[in-house]
Formats: C-alpha cells, sequence, structure tokens
C-alpha cells in the first residue's frame, strides 16, 4: 500500500490510482537557456526514482516532462550569444538530455515543447476569455482573474487577502487586480510571434503547463510534480486555469521535493551559488551524485557541500564491494526477504529512500559477514530499483570520471610491470610498485588469475 505525501491537503494519503494499474503523471521540466544545475538534477533524479517505484509496484506509468522552450531569459541569451531562441533552445536540450542520461535518468514518455503548443495554449486562453474568467488588456496581453477562481491559494495554503497584503507594487493599470497573471502577451520587436484572437504575441509561462498535461494527459490525472519553488505561483496558477476551464479537477496528488541548499540559501542560478552538473562530472562519477540525492529524503532540504559528495563516494563503494559477489542475471528481487520487506515498506511510505538505503547497508553487513552470493544478488536487484548499482564493481572503481593523480592506463601498465617482477622473483620491486600506487590512491588486489583495482 503505497502512501504519498499530497502537497494540497498537506498530509500523506493512500495513492489510488484513477485508472486501475495505471498512473499519469506530469512533471515540470527545464527553462533551457543554460546548463542544468545540481536542483535540477534533483528534480530529474527524484521523479526517476518515483516513477521507477511505481512501476515496481505494478503500475504503467505515463510520464510526461515538459520542456519550456520560449520565454524572457532564453530571448536574453539567444540575443547575448547571437543565436535565434530555437538555435540556443536546441543546444541546451541537448546538453540537459546529455546531463541526465548519465545521472541514471529515463527519458521520459513524452518530452512536448512549448513552442510546439502554442495552438492548445490558445485554444484554453479562448475557453476562459469567454467564460469571462480571462480578460484582454487594452494593449494586447491577456489575463486570468484571480478573484474569479474562489479556491486560488489552496495548494499554496495562503489566501486572497494574504497575498493582497503581500503586494509591494503599484497596481498594473491592464490588470483588474494585482494578482491577475499573464496568458498572453503582447509581441515585442524582435522577439517570436504568433498569432492569435488578441494580435500577435507568445504564451506565458503558467498556461504551458496547463495546455501540454492536458493534450497529454487529459484534463483530470493522477500526479503533477516538480521543485518546491513552483507551488506558489506556478502551480497554483495552473490550478486555477486548469480547473476554471475544464470544469473538473486537475490533479489528484501534487508532490514537491525540496531545495538544494548551499550554506543557509536555495542553490540557484539568480544567487549565482549553483554547481552546473557538467562541471560536478568532471569530478565526480554521476553514480556518486545520484546515490547522494537519493541519500535524503525527497522533501528534506538537500545540503550540498564538497565533504557530502565525498562521504556519499565513499558510501556507493561499501555497497560496490559487497555486490563484488554478485553474479545477478536478472534483476528479480526476493520480496519475502526480511531487508527486500524493510526496503519496500520504506518506499511505499512517501518514498523514503534514505531507510530503504539503510536497508541495503544493513544487508550488506550481511553479505560480508557470509559472503553468500546470493544475497550479494538480493542487495544488487533492490538498488537497480533506485538506478543504483547498475553497473559491475570493476567498473564503478575504475571510474574515469573522478578526477585523479593517476590515469586508468597508466595503472594498468604498472600492474604489467608488476606482474612481470613477479614472475621473475624480483618481489622487492613488484612490493614497491604496489606501495607506489596505494600511495596514489590506487588498491591492488590479486585474484586467481588476474590483478585487479580500485580507486580508493
Amino acid at each position: 500500500m503505497l502512501k504519498i505525501y499530497n502537497s494540497l491537503t498537506r498530509k500523506k494519503e493512500i495513492f489510488v490510482s484513477i485508472e486501475e494499474r495505471k498512473v499519469k503523471m506530469y512533471v515540470c521540466g527545464m527553462t533551457v537557456y543554460d546548463y542544468c544545475h545540481l536542483g535540477h538534477g534533483r528534480v530529474m533524479v527524484v521523479f526517476d526514482m518515483i516513477r521507477r517505484w511505481l512501476e515496481v509496484l505494478g503500475y504503467t506509468v505515463t510520464y510526461v516532462q515538459n520542456v519550456t522552450d520560449i520565454d524572457d531569459k532564453i530571448i536574453k541569451r539567444a540575443k547575448d550569444d547571437g543565436l535565434t531562441c530555437a538555435e540556443l533552445a536546441e543546444k541546451f536540450i541537448k546538453e540537459m538530455r546529455l546531463d541526465i542520461t548519465r545521472l541514471g535518468v529515463r527519458p521520459p514518455d513524452h518530452e512536448p515543447r512549448a513552442t510546439d503548443c502554442v495552438e492548445d495554449m490558445l485554444r484554453l486562453i479562448k475557453i476562459l476569455v469567454e467564460k469571462d474568467i480571462a480578460y484582454p488588456s487594452s494593449d494586447g496581453d491577456v489575463y486570468f482573474s484571480v478573484s474569479k477562481f474562489k479556491r486560488y491559494g489552496e495548494l499554496s495554503g495562503k489566501t486572497l487577502s494574504e497575498l493582497w497584503a503581500g503586494q509591494r507594487v503599484a497596481v498594473n493599470d491592464k490588470k483588474h487586480d494585482p494578482l491577475d497573471f499573464v496568458l498572453w502577451k503582447k509581441s515585442k520587436l524582435g522577439e517570436p510571434t504568433w498569432e492569435s484572437p488578441w494580435g500577435p504575441g507568445r504564451p506565458g509561462w503558467h498556461i504551458e503547463c496547463s495546455a501540454m498535461s492536458k493534450k497529454y494527459l487529459g484534463e483530470h490525472f493522477d500526479i503533477h510534480g516538480g521543485g518546491e519553488d513552483l507551488q506558489f505561483p506556478h502551480h497554483e496558477n495552473e490550478v486555477a486555469q486548469s480547473e476554471s476551464a475544464n470544469n473538473s479537477k486537475f490533479v489528484n496528488y501534487w508532490i514537491h521535493n525540496g531545495f538544494v541548499r548551499v550554506g543557509d540559501e536555495k542553490m540557484s542560478k539568480s544567487l549565482n551559488n549553483f554547481f552546473t552538473i557538467r562541471e560536478l562530472m568532471k569530478t565526480y562519477d554521476p553514480e556518486v551524485l545520484r546515490f547522494f540525492i537519493l541519500r535524503a529524503h525527497y522533501r528534506s532540504p538537500l545540503n550540498y557541500s564538497e565533504g557530502h559528495i565525498e562521504d556519499a563516494r565513499q558510501s556507493l563503494g561499501r555497497l560496490y564491494s559487497a555486490v563484488k559477489l554478485s553474479s545477478l542475471r536478472s534483476t528479480e528481487v526476493d520480496w519475502n526477504c526480511p531487508y527486500a520487506k524493510r526496503f519496500r515498506s520504506a518506499m511505499s511510505d512517501d518514498f523514503n529512500t534514505p531507510d530503504a538505503i539503510a536497508s541495503l547497508f544493513a544487508l550488506t553487513a550481511e553479505v560480508n559477514k557470509s559472503k553468500s552470493k546470493s544475497m550479494a544478488d538480493q542487495l544488487k536487484a533492490l538498488a537497480i530499483t533506485l538506478g543504483l548499482l547498475t553497473r559491475s564493481s570493476q567498473d564503478f572503481f575504475q571510474s574515469t570520471e573522478m578526477s585523479r593523480e593517476i590515469s586508468a592506463d597508466i595503472i594498468n601498465t604498472k600492474i604489467t610491470e608488476r606482474n612481470n617482477a613477479r614472475k621473475a622473483k624480483d618481489f622487492k620491486r613488484a612490493d614497491k610498485i604496489r606501495d607506489d600506487l596505494w600511495e596514489k590512491g590506487v588498491e591492488l588486489e590479486d585474484a586467481a588469475e588476474e590483478t585487479k583495482w580500485r580507486y580508493l
């Protein structure tokens, strides 16, 4: 029985899908004007984990993740770089896909781009205008009238009076109310534009997700996710415009992951305290970053530091050491095993990855004690449900993704020299090569037919 913390109700609820054994899930994706940072990586990894666990429980998941490929930041960056908006977006979509693939994130079933769905957005805006819930301004913008959606603020826990009191700017003459938000923007000179009943322009940000989720999942679906920074106003506005247009409930379960924090602040481009996934993968194996993300509960803050990631690297290494015994030929888990029961209980309690990973380490201790190949297989099969331990131990420990003092080619050359010295019974030379490698952070392990090595 799966329980999910629903941001809308602010409590854990037993998950019941709209269609039996099927889940429709929409997650807000990237605005592609730059490389993805670790905060973006957390969103991708968290919802990849959620998708994987739903599949373990026997659900068929339709996973939609959009791409925002037109907005003010894209327009500015494209101009600065001497590119069209389409060229800039295409560049960073490719880079995003490369980064998240290396993090072990599976591609969504559908990855719609905003510019491919403008007609869908226009149809939704037209319905809202015809219902008098949205209105065109005098100069071609179109706004949603917040006061006409009585449950506005329900998702974020805010009341209209609190939101009005929080206004710090003068009322826009084009708006009926300072809280009203834009659905369609009048075109500006040199910007990409589309024709509309209200004149040439482009869609606002909020309307795109309402239109794309409806196109691929329908008016009412199971799960909507994203970072907690999107809960207000983006997701609040999605609820208002979708339910007003469709006269139906929009989403059953809202899932929001916590921020990545650096010190006491949220990691973000605006604060210039971010680390791109690309930069981090120059130093750390991508699976280490995935493990670092999953070791924290998805709703908790994730505190970034080099020390925390280094600890994650060493911890993941302990798991990989234990599965050296594994000869796994399939990924089937024995769910009657006590460790698997503990793992399943944790994951079905709001995707509690810290407790699930704790069960992996308890199983690791058992494997190290018993030297049981079947238990090592069980460890590997459980971890694979999280997208971990998907490689051989040898491959992980010899990973060249991490910045090292000595390369794999040099290590293998030294091993050959050592083996030749041992054959010549020059054990002093052989021992010196082993000791020199140890000082450079490389451990040798002499097996029956070969010498294996790993970074310490």
